[in-house]
């Protein structure tokens, strides 16, 4: 999946949230009151500021056990039920929280990739698979998050080569141009295609880019045949990935691992190549994403 990005960090796509979370939320807290009782008016309430409400049903979200009911954070997290609902909202619209075909709330790409950044890393676990692809290769590992209309690196591992890519933990991509985001989008159902190509359109980063849907179709047909897709040079210049999907157990794509490599050095035979180790990676990293 596609990987490198320059340096000018011009995608702002909106994060993860599903078509089918809450959209009509109410203005205030009619429920929020005091200790005596009568209701609090202003942005404060008995459960507490709206930072503070923010902040304790995020903790509830990311608890063991996840993805987790309305009313499990509701009670966890001591907050009224409509400041609930919306906040969360609020949470998934921004890709902080994901809500999932049941309507249970558990942990947003955006919210993983600020836990990787402050922890320094991801679990040893998930460092080793990605350690173990870079080490195979010998090229630069990216994994990233489906996070809405783009991508967002959490891991990134160098390659032995004389060369630095300007892809970044933290990074957010275009779906259309890179390798990971051509393999999460061919594993999506196609209305859901669409959907995102109407939101985000096609705009193009080099020369190379797909910017119509009968090409970017075609390649998404294709990356589903082989299992892989491939950036050559539709993101950056000089740049080539390859891209695999990483799935749930329902087949839906989570996010991705790419082999990144320079056009100069690495041929899309060779890079072809990397395909088996890179899908036993993702694999692997299926369970612990």
């Amino acid at each position: 999946m596609s990987t490198n990005g320059p340096t000018n960090d011009s995608t702002n796509g909106r994060t993860d949230g599903p078509a089918n979370h809450p959209t009509n939320h109410p203005t205030d807290d009619p429920t929020d009151q005091q200790a005596d009782g009568a209701p609090r008016g202003g942005r404060t309430s008995a459960a507490g500021s709206a930072l503070e409400k923010s902040l304790r049903i995020l903790e509830a979200v990311a608890a063991p056990g996840g993805p987790h009911r309305l009313a499990d954070v509701m009670a966890a997290a001591a907050v009224p039920k409509s400041s609930t609902f919306r906040i969360l909202a609020s949470l998934v619209d921004q890709g902080f929280v994901r809500q999932d075909a049941e309507s249970r709330y558990g942990a947003g790409p955006r919210l993983r990739g600020l836990s990787a950044l402050v922890a320094g890393g991801e679990p040893a676990s998930i460092g080793r698979v990605l350690g173990e692809l870079q080490q195979a290769t010998g090229q630069t590992v990216h994994l990233a998050l489906h996070s809405g209309e783009t991508i967002t690196y959490i891991q990134k591992l160098e390659s032995d080569q004389p060369f630095r890519t300007a892809s970044r933990v933290g990074m957010r991509m275009p779906l259309h141009t890179t390798a990971i985001g051509k393999s999460i989008l061919a594993h999506l159902p196609d209305a859901e295609v669409r959907d995102l190509i109407a939101a985000a359109g096609l705009p193009a980063r080099t020369e190379r880019t797909l910017t119509t849907t009968r090409e970017l179709s075609a390649q998404l047909e294709r990356a589903r045949a082989r299992g892989f897709a491939l950036d050559d040079e539709e993101n950056e210049p000089t740049i080539r990935c390859i891209g695999a999907a990483v799935l749930r157990p329902d087949g839906r794509p989570v996010g991705g691992v790419s082999v990144t490599t320079v056009t100069f050095l690495v041929s899309r035979e060779e890079i072809e190549a990397y395909a088996p180790a890179l899908r036993s990676a993702t694999e692997a990293l299926a369970p612990l994403l």
